[in-house]
């Protein structure tokens, strides 16, 4: 008898112990996932997905029966977690995703605070695409990209619009401007 309890005992605190080791995948950036939104979440779903925070749609487009260009969603705080644009099918899921607040992360610790050197470290980059006033970086087997102003690049490159721009050439401490996730 006194061993059954302690088998149960011994059971009872290997299921604790595995319960709390249990990851908080709140803020947390996956191929499939943005924290609580998954890569096939419908638009219309939103308002359960997000039913603790506070959801703002592009009032105008919704006024005349389409879909929202860009869906906004904030924390109960105030605070700005993501920007949302959903596709134009017929059934509409989101498919880009700004995030907005650095709390958000990838499983190797990249956030908004990061630099390019954290982004290099961790990731294989695919593509440097220049824009007039900033650079793209895009992973390679990844949704994930990142967006890293001119203004962080030197001044040499900072003003022409049609020079591809390497990876060697962004310094280490450039600050990330946006950090998007772009689904099919």
């Amino acid at each position: 008898m006194k061993s059954i309890k302690s088998i149960i005992f011994l059971f009872f605190c290997i299921t604790l112990t595995q319960c709390s080791k249990e990851k908080d995948t709140t803020f947390l950036i996956t191929s499939e996932r943005v924290g609580k939104l998954d890569k096939k979440s419908l638009t219309r779903d939103l308002e359960l997905i997000y039913a603790e925070d506070s959801i703002v749609k592009d009032t105008i487009q919704s006024n005349f029966g389409s879909s929202a260009s860009k869906i906004k969603i904030f924390e109960k705080g105030g605070a700005h977690l993501l920007t949302l644009t959903p596709n134009l099918d017929s059934i509409p899921v989101i498919q880009n995703v700004l995030v907005n607040d650095a709390r958000f992360h990838t499983d190797k610790g990249i956030n908004l605070k990061s630099t390019f050197k954290d982004i290099q470290e961790n990731y294989e980059i695919k593509k440097i695409i220049t824009s007039l006033n900033n650079v793209v970086i895009l992973l390679k087997d990844s949704d994930l990209y990142f967006t890293i102003d001119k203004a962080e690049l030197p001044e040499s490159l900072r003003y022409k619009s049609n020079t591809n721009i390497e990876a060697v050439q962004i310094p280490d401490n450039a600050k990330i401007k946006y950090m998007m996730v772009g689904w099919d």
